[in-house]
């Protein structure tokens, strides 16, 4: 069988933990280990987990102690820190969701069958109130959509372990790259800019929660649209495009003006080609919209 790493970013994780851990523990088909980095919290978190799981033989802790202040930063730290020696295959989990006992075998099967080197799926979101909500992140890739989004929720990300050796040393050697926000959609960059394939799978394998403390949640209801409108208009969505493209160079014109400071030429530039920066027709149409008012 298959043996997967997981890397698990927890920050005051105790109230979830316990769910989403059993959830990957009784993943199907394949062989898995955990790997636990617990971000400086306020909760007991990790003497919690500690406690309960120090006698799982599968379960890994990393030194605690530090303070790393986002999940993508405490991802970093994952990467860089854990061995990937005799592992076929790397997975991100987060702390509060709950997966189903087939996604990683299913992940692994459609990497093997589409001949990729990574994979990441939609996911189902879901509300202690019963409510759900498909999040279709499978659009077809365009030619530049790394350069602008992540390929889905990077809990639903499995990678070769060739892909994540590669991104450690990356991480490694470049402080730039670890301060980029959005490890997922790093990772995602670096895969699309480095020759490696990507699918991204139409099927859900896991579900999504839903809270108050999401660092990055689903984005369907007007306030989360309010507030991501909000986010883009302050300089941190343009700062981070210009970040990654300042890391992964490209020699297309409209992409290469870009600067960390809005700037209504370049973003005039970007209007034509917006249907290759962005998957889901929406978003290219709300992208537009910004560009045209210059709020990018």
């Amino acid at each position: 069988m298959n043996k997967v790493a997981v890397l698990l970013a927890v920050y005051n994780g105790r109230t979830w933990i316990d769910e989403q851990l059993e959830s990957i523990l009784v993943q199907t088909g394949v062989i898995v280990d955990v790997f636990i980095s617990i971000d400086l919290s306020n909760d007991g978190s990790w003497e919690y987990l500690t406690e309960k799981y120090n006698n799982f033989k599968n379960i890994f802790f990393l030194p605690y102690g530090d303070k790393y202040g986002s999940a993508g930063k405490n991802f970093y730290r994952l990467v860089m820190d854990v061995n990937f020696d005799g592992y076929d295959y790397i997975s991100f989990a987060d702390q509060d969701d709950i997966w189903y006992e087939n996604k990683l075998q299913r992940a692994i099967n459609a990497i093997a069958s589409k001949q990729v080197d990574a994979y990441s799926s939609n996911v189902l979101a879901f509300w202690e109130d019963g409510r759900t909500c498909l999040i279709d992140k499978a659009q077809p890739q365009t030619l530049f959509d790394y350069y602008f989004e992540a390929a889905g929720p990077g809990c639903t990300y499995v990678f070769s372990n060739k892909l994540g050796t590669a991104f450690r040393e990356f991480l490694l050697s470049n402080e730039l790259a670890r301060s980029v926000s959005l490890h997922d959609w790093l990772l995602y960059a670096y895969a699309r800019t480095h020759n490696y394939n990507w699918y991204i799978d139409s099927i859900p394998g896991m579900k999504y929660r839903q809270h108050s403390s999401n660092q990055v949640g689903a984005n369907i209801s007007y306030k989360m649209w309010v507030k991501r409108i909000k986010l883009v208009n302050s300089g941190w969505y343009r700062k981070e495009v210009f970040t990654i493209i300042t890391l992964f160079k490209t020699e297309y014109r409209p992409l290469c003006n870009i600067s960390n400071k809005r700037a209504f030429k370049t973003n005039l530039m970007l209007i034509p080609v917006v249907s290759n920066l962005r998957r889901r027709m929406r978003d290219k149409m709300v992208l537009g919209v910004l560009l045209i008012l210059n709020l990018f």
